[in-house]
C-alpha cells in the first residue's frame, strides 16, 4: 500500500501530462479535472458515504463474495456478534470475498470487507484483532482521508486526458477504479498506530481476547519476512513485527 497526500496528487497531475498533451487539450477541459482534484480535500461526509457507496458495490460486483450459507459467512458471523453494528452512525455491512489474498479494509460507510485468505490464516481471536483495526481507520476518519486521496489520484487522470473532468455520478468502471486505489493505498505511520490502539481499547471495552492482536502481527511479520514490503495487510508501517510488540507491551501493562 502507499499512501500520496491528496496535495501531492495534486501537483503529480502536472508532471503527467506533458507539453504537446496541454498545447492540444481543452483548456476548460483540463481547469475542471484540475478543480476535481483540488475538491477531494473539501468533500463533505456525504459525498465520501456515496463514493464509498458506489465504491463497494463496484468491489463486490468484482469479486467473489461467500454465500450467506457458506462455512467463511457463517464464521464471519460469529467472529463479529460482539464487534460493532454501526460505524460512525452507518450500519456496518460485514462480508467475505473468495480470494487467497490476506487482506480486510473498510470504507466511511460502513463496508467492511474480510478475505478468505486472512480467515484462512487467522484464528477467531486475531480476525476480530484485524477487523477492530479497520473499524478504527473509520471511526477516526482515516478511511475518509484514504478516499480524498482516491478521488484525487483519479482526477489525475482524468486531467491527463483532459476528459471533462470526474462525473457527479460514477460510472461502474471509475466507481471499480476508486475502490481500487481506495483499497491500495497505504495509511501513514501513525494512522496505523492509531488504529491498532483503537482495536485494542475496542476488544478491552467488549472484554473480548486481546492477544489476537499481538498474534495476528506475529503471523503477518512472518508472512512478509519480518519487512513492511509487500502487499496489502503485510505492507504495513511500522512494519507488523513493531507492531505486535506495541500491542504485547500494551497487553502487559494492563495485567
Amino acid at each position: 500500500m502507499r499512501y500520496l497526500p491528496v496535495a501531492a496528487a495534486v501537483l503529480a497531475a502536472s508532471a503527467l501530462v506533458g507539453c504537446e498533451t496541454l498545447k492540444n487539450a481543452d483548456t476548460g477541459a483540463l481547469t475542471q479535472a484540475g478543480g476535481s482534484a483540488f475538491k477531494a480535500m473539501s468533500l463533505t461526509d456525504s459525498e465520501i458515504a456515496t463514493m464509498s457507496d458506489q465504491s463497494c458495490a463496484a468491489m463486490d460486483q468484482k469479486n467473489q463474495i461467500a454465500p450467506a450459507n457458506s462455512r467463511y459467512a457463517t464464521r464471519l458471523a460469529q467472529v463479529v456478534k460482539q464487534m460493532p453494528t454501526t460505524v460512525n452512525g452507518k450500519t456496518a455491512n460485514y462480508k467475505v470475498y473468495m480470494t487467497k489474498d490476506v487482506n480486510a479494509w473498510a470504507m466511511a460507510n460502513g463496508c467492511i470487507r474480510v478475505y478468505s485468505g486472512l480467515m484462512d490464516l487467522m484464528n477467531d481471536d486475531e480476525l476480530r484483532g484485524v477487523i477492530g483495526h479497520e473499524i478504527g481507520h473509520v471511526a477516526l476518519g482515516h478511511s475518509k482521508s484514504r478516499m480524498q486521496t482516491a478521488y484525487a489520484a483519479s482526477a489525475v487522470r482524468g486531467l491527463a486526458s483532459a476528459a471533462g473532468g470526474v462525473a457527479a455520478q460514477l460510472s461502474q468502471s471509475q466507481a471499480g477504479e476508486l475502490g481500487e486505489k481506495f483499497i491500495n493505498a497505504q495509511f501513514s505511520q501513525a494512522n496505523e498506530s492509531a488504529a491498532d490502539n483503537y482495536s485494542f481499547d475496542l476488544l478491552t471495552e467488549r472484554k473480548l481476547e486481546r492477544k489476537g492482536l499481538v498474534t495476528a502481527f506475529d503471523k503477518l511479520a512472518k508472512l512478509s519476512g519480518g519487512s513492511s514490503s509487500g502487499s496489502s495487510l503485510m505492507s504495513t508501517h511500522p512494519p507488523s513485527a513493531e507492531r505486535s510488540a506495541r500491542m504485547q507491551k500494551r497487553l502487559d501493562a494492563a495485567k
